[in-house]
């Protein structure tokens, strides 16, 4: 099982899993060249790389608050196949082996609100699923994906899982950084997407991050290793070589939302330049 728990200051934080799912390796990995990601992702024939959807559970001052609710489960056969979508486990087995269920919770946060972070905001009558907790989003995001363009309009379902939960009134809309509980906060991180916000607990001296898709797996902590997903690829580097070093210099636990192997790592320097991720130990 994919499970891992560890403990920051007085939080319990919990790495959880929807399942994993294939992207295209030379849309995950932008200008940087196969000759050079194959050697950190091993592709399929038709060059997706394997990636995870990794929730993440912050049990903290007695609230339960779930970063990211998962893949949206009903684009069909169509939709599975492309993305090469496998449920070997899903965000409601994790929550019921930490014997909880999605009444539990009282929180959701959702970093953007793509189909593989914010999919199961909804449940398959089309209510929201934790009908019990707040969603917090960015302004900016929500924004976005009511007005999507182009390059962007692929990544939002809006009927589906969005409008649902707008017309419950549950979204909590944020306006850059914000403090959800004492050491708990969201910050910006946009690049991916204008809206983006990762998710900050700082307790007891101690540090975690979940970078959304700043940082999407272990592969990308090399500050050029930016998604051609990126509506802002320059964007998104400056704010990689903003935040990796803070998060370096305070011993960070970095949670990646989308690493197919590991749950949490720590920054390390990389001799070539930069930061690589080493992983915790499980």
């Amino acid at each position: 099982m994919w499970l891992h728990s560890l403990t920051i200051g007085r939080a319990r934080v919990t790495s959880l899993t929807d399942g994993s799912f294939g992207l295209d390796g030379g849309a995950m990995f932008g200008v940087v060249p196969k000759v050079l990601w194959s050697k950190v992702a091993e592709a399929d024939d038709q060059n997706r790389v394997r990636l995870r959807i990794n929730p993440l559970l912050i049990q903290l001052d007695g609230k339960n608050v779930l970063v990211e609710t998962g893949m949206w489960d009903r684009g069909g056969e169509k939709f599975e196949s492309m993305f090469a979508l496998e449920r070997d486990e899903t965000v409601f087995s994790g929550l019921r082996a930490m014997g909880l269920e999605p009444s539990d919770i009282d929180l959701v946060i959702n970093t953007h609100l793509h189909f593989d972070h914010a999919g199961r905001n909804v449940d398959a009558q089309g209510k929201p699923t934790f009908a019990r907790a707040s969603y917090l989003v960015q302004a900016q995001e929500l924004y976005d994906a009511y007005h999507a363009h182009e390059r962007s309009r692929g990544s939002y379902y809006v009927d589906e899982y969005i409008e649902p939960v707008e017309r419950a009134g549950l979204f909590e809309r944020v306006e850059g950084e914000a403090e959800i509980l004492p050491g708990l906060r969201v910050l910006p991180a946009p690049g991916h997407n204008l809206g983006q916000q990762a998710v900050i607990l700082e307790s007891e001296g101690q540090t975690l991050v979940y970078t959304a898709d700043l940082l999407p797996s272990f592969a990308h902590a090399p500050y050029p290793y930016v998604m051609g997903y990126d509506l802002y690829p320059v964007t998104c580097l400056e704010k990689r070589k903003e935040l990796f070093p803070r998060w370096a210099e305070a011993a960070a636990v970095i949670a990646p939302p989308h690493d197919p192997r590991h749950a949490f790592g720590r920054f390390e320097p990389n001799p070539k330049g930069g930061y690589r991720l080493r992983a915790l130990p499980r």
